[in-house]
């Protein structure tokens, strides 16, 4: 089978994923294994390929917003059929044993493994995957289109929820990429005035007709105080800003898996209660919950598609902001 293996991390300039025959993978008996039809493009692919996390495995196929459909199940597999259109998220395998998934944390399991990190992902014509970290799809959604709502779509809505924003509130959106462009609609459906700080022009026009109240830069202030904010943009110096726009009492969620560093800021942006904190990869019932819900807004995603074979150039337009909401990789179409 095809698939674009990452052998050495660097930057996404030097096309740092080949495109190579592989042997194609046999499921194990709690596996499914899926012909993939698309994979979604995320930051984290980007973070992977470049080395900004560490990489337990190499050579790796990234990718972990996958859709396709079960072409071979394992002896003990009982979820799934031959078939099936499902989905594979980030979230790959947890332990079900330490303390973080015994009280319902799995996103923080000592041993996760993730998709496209841990394990070969997306960017590839087939992958295997345990039975029970892969989720039937809503048929609302195409295949683009329901791609990235399985991490840029779940991620965001995990970060929504640890921001603490009530219906009716006023909620600031830091970066406006995949994963905001379906927030704002999330908060939307809330009856939210969101407000986005974006530098992008393509993406203030996208933010607006999506229905934002206030567009403007990370430096701009808006007309007034943000109950939360969710910071998707990867630049640590975007923090101090988004605390200075939230109200006394309110909370700014980090939603990236990697920052550059936050630079030293005064206690004054944190005192009156407010809060910091990070969104850390995200469960299967928030999967299962935000599928539901994007189903019953609906959820409407902007995709741009690109062929399987151009993961490199795909990903550097993400890097640099010309992608207009979530990209995709075509697989096998």
């Amino acid at each position: 089978m095809k698939a674009m293996l990452l052998h050495k991390a660097r930057p996404i300039e030097e096309h740092p994923l080949r495109l190579e025959d592989v042997a194609l993978p046999d499921p194990a008996d709690e596996q499914v294994r899926v012909r993939v039809s698309v994979c979604g493009l995320c930051r984290t692919d980007l973070h992977t390929v470049e080395g900004d996390l560490a990489l337990p495995k190499l050579p790796v196929v990234p990718g972990h917003q996958v859709v396709g459909v079960v072409d071979a199940v394992g002896k003990r597999v009982r979820t799934h059929k031959e078939g099936d259109r499902i989905g594979v998220p980030w979230l790959y395998w947890t332990c079900g044993e330490c303390t973080f998934c015994r009280s319902g944390r799995e996103n923080l399991c000592e041993r996760a493994k993730f998709t496209g990190l841990h394990a070969n992902g997306g960017y590839a014509d087939a992958l295997v995957v345990d039975e029970r970290f892969a989720f039937r799809l809503p048929d609302a959604f195409t295949d683009e289109n329901v791609a990235p709502l399985l991490c840029a779509g779940v991620i965001g809505y995990r970060s929504y929820k640890l921001s603490g924003i009530s219906s009716g509130g006023r909620l600031g959106l830091f970066g406006f990429g995949a994963s905001a462009h379906i927030v704002l609609q999330l908060a939307r459906f809330h009856k939210c005035e969101v407000h986005v700080f974006t530098r992008t022009e393509s993406h203030r026009k996208l933010a607006r007709e999506l229905g934002a109240a206030w567009v403007g830069g990370a430096d701009e202030s808006s007309s007034a105080e943000l109950d939360s904010a969710i910071v998707f943009a990867p630049a640590g110096k975007v923090v101090p800003e988004a605390l200075r726009h939230v109200r006394k009492g309110g909370t700014v969620a980090l939603a990236g898996i990697a920052m550059t560093e936050i630079p030293p800021m005064a206690y004054s942006l944190l005192y009156y209660e407010k809060v910091l904190r990070s969104a850390a990869n995200s469960t299967r019932d928030d999967v299962r919950e935000f599928l539901q819900l994007a189903t019953d807004i609906p959820i409407r995603t902007a995709v741009q598609s690109f062929a399987l074979e151009d993961a490199n150039e795909a990903l550097s337009a993400m890097k640099h902001s010309r992608i207009e909401g979530a990209g995709v990789l075509r697989v096998n179409r």
